[in-house]
């Protein structure tokens, strides 16, 4: 059989890839590639497997030397990746099989792939290997319908190291029975929330168990309350399983804000040690909300349904992480201060704001196409400060709030965030199972923080943060410092992202100062050709070394800027001289 290399292409750096916490508690990456992991455990006995996920190292020669075929999935923000694992692949002619939501939805635009396994895969990928074998393979495999995912496999967590990983991961199901216009989630998977059974959830626990991984666990559902029945059945399992173990894992998952509404499915995940939920809340505005079908957001006559929702799960022994959205039909410019008046006074230390971004595939992306606002691709990644449509508001008015939204909740100081901080221990209900253990990790993950945070700008608000939890819960001191690491980690992000907006807006005004000077040129025939190159040198080195100065992990932002600044150069160059590009 042919040896069959899983590769799991780079994601760049983004506000929950942790990046900048990671190092705090001497981990390489927040989480493993699931979906390829099933991948793996669908495949025959007798196959060869081996899995790299570039989150973790780097894909090598000496992988690419041992594969006879690369399976690789990946999701809209992987592309760039996915694009140089393609070519590194067709230079050393291995065939590259691509899957995973981002080729679903664009597989009109890979190049270099040779076959193609699009949607979810438990019914066509033994399909594919027999045809393979038998050299009759096609390129584009698509799933008739959605599987039954009570027969999907265990993944193959073996083929990774763990230890590398902050958090492992497992699916309990696939769909939602909501459809917000702006979600492809769905498009991908369907309304109908489709479930494991018990038994196999409980099998995948007991295999992490196994393998010796204790601590924090992501369901990653994109709903985990989707198919309330089938949930609260699981929970039930899950709590005794938690219990017979001393609560070997911390559970987290996504769900949507009606959890509020069902007071025993709040409980059931207390007690089967569920301590984080991340809710969509998208904006306060009910009217946005509406316009976007985002309706189980909304409540009639509750003005304050969304800050009651977040404050009952907190008061229920739950912290809850936010998604927001700004760019919505329906915003005013007050949007701004109320997303951060919201954010604040709930307590969402962790709170995600992003850019409205049509996906492909999207209610939202037809309708504003039918519109005529759609103006290209979206790239899937909520760090760019770029807008793919036209927005009911003014575009620089839309992306000026948006800046100041996030220099507001996640402020060099972390002083507000600080604040969260405090609303949120105050306000979460703690129980034995739930309060954070201090081991060696965290010990490691304490000294690496105060020695960073405690003597830089962060410091003062830090310190007046850990006082105020000493004198309030002294247990919660682990707690406390978990939290000051992730807001390390969203402030440097936050700085990053806004760097990489002003060297676009950089080289903006470089190349208009150029067209300028080589306007005037063009009249006055003044100046040699030398003269002229030799000033578009200085321009590139005065760029190159503004692009120097953004942090490594996000030059890959600005790359693409730099890019296009240099053919734009390049182009008046060769209207000047009819040679050859200066960059060439």
């Amino acid at each position: 059989m042919p040896n069959v290399l899983l590769v799991y292409p780079e994601f760049p750096a983004s506000y929950w890839g942790y990046n900048f916490a990671l190092d705090f508690v001497g981990k390489k990456a927040a989480m493993p590639p699931l979906g390829l992991l099933t991948v793996a455990g669908i495949f025959p006995e007798e196959y060869p497997l081996k899995v790299v996920d570039m989150n973790v190292r780097s894909l090598t020669d000496e992988h690419l030397e041992w594969a006879d075929l690369v399976f690789t999935s990946t999701m809209i923000v992987q592309r760039d990746s996915l694009k140089e694992v393609v070519q590194l692949c067709n230079q050393a002619r291995i065939p590259v099989i691509a899957g995973g939501p981002h080729p679903t939805s664009y597989f009109q635009d890979l190049e270099g792939v040779d076959h193609l396994v699009l949607d979810e895969v438990e019914d066509t990928l033994l399909d594919f290997l027999r045809d393979l074998e038998q050299g009759t393979a096609k390129r584009i495999y698509r799933a008739p319908e959605k599987p039954n995912v009570s027969r999907s496999p265990l993944p193959r967590y073996d083929l990774i190291d763990l230890d590398e990983y902050a958090s492992m991961a497992l699916q309990f199901s696939r769909g939602c029975p909501f459809d917000c216009e702006f979600c492809d989630i769905t498009k991908l998977f369907g309304r109908k929330s489709r479930t494991k059974t018990n038994e196999q959830v409980l099998a995948e626990f007991d295999l992490l168990y196994g393998l010796g991984w204790r601590g924090s666990l992501f369901l990653v559902d994109d709903n985990f309350i989707g198919n309330k029945r089938a949930a609260l059945s699981l929970l039930t399992d899950v709590a005794r399983w938690q219990k017979s173990r001393d609560y070997p894992f911390s559970l987290f998952t996504e769900a949507s804000v009606n959890l509020v509404r069902l007071e025993p499915l709040m409980d059931a995940m207390i007690d089967s040690g569920f301590t984080t939920v991340f809710l969509g809340i998208e904006t306060p505005n009910p009217d946005a909300l509406l316009k976007t079908k985002k309706k189980q957001n909304v409540r009639t006559g509750e003005e304050h349904y969304l800050m009651n929702a977040v404050r009952t799960i907190q008061q229920k022994g739950m912290e809850v992480m936010g998604g927001f959205i700004l760019g919505l039909d329906g915003d005013s410019e007050d949007a701004f201060d109320t997303q951060i008046e919201f954010v604040q006074e709930a307590g969402i230390p962790m709170a995600m704001v992003g850019l409205l971004s049509a996906l492909k595939g999207t209610d939202l992306y037809h309708r504003l196409q039918r519109e005529g606002r759609l103006l290209k691709e979206s790239t899937g990644n909520n760090f760019s400060i770029t807008l793919n449509f036209e927005t009911e508001m003014d575009r620089e008015v839309l992306i000026e709030g948006y800046k100041r939204v996030l220099t507001t909740i996640y402020d060099p100081t972390l002083k507000n965030y600080f604040e969260r901080c405090w609303t949120l221990l105050k306000n979460l209900k703690f129980t034995e199972h739930t309060v954070r253990k201090f081991g060696k990790t965290e010990m490691m993950a304490v000294a690496k923080s105060f020695k960073r945070q405690l003597l830089s700008r962060q410091g003062p608000a830090y310190i007046r943060f850990l006082v105020r939890v000493f004198r309030y819960n002294p247990r919660l001191l682990p707690e406390a410092v978990r939290l000051a690491i992730m807001g390390y980690h969203f402030e440097k992000i936050t700085s990053q992202q806004i760097a990489v907006h002003a060297f676009e807006e950089y080289l903006d005004a470089e190349l208009a100062a150029f067209k300028e000077a080589f306007s005037r040129f063009a009249k006055a025939q003044s100046q040699s050709i030398e003269e002229v190159r030799s000033y578009a040198q200085d321009l590139f080195a005065r760029v190159q070394q503004r692009h120097q100065q953004i942090h490594r992990d996000f030059r890959y932002g600005a790359q693409e800027m730099l890019d296009s600044f240099r053919q734009a150069v390049d182009s008046y160059l060769e209207q000047l001289s009819g040679g050859p590009p200066l960059t060439s």
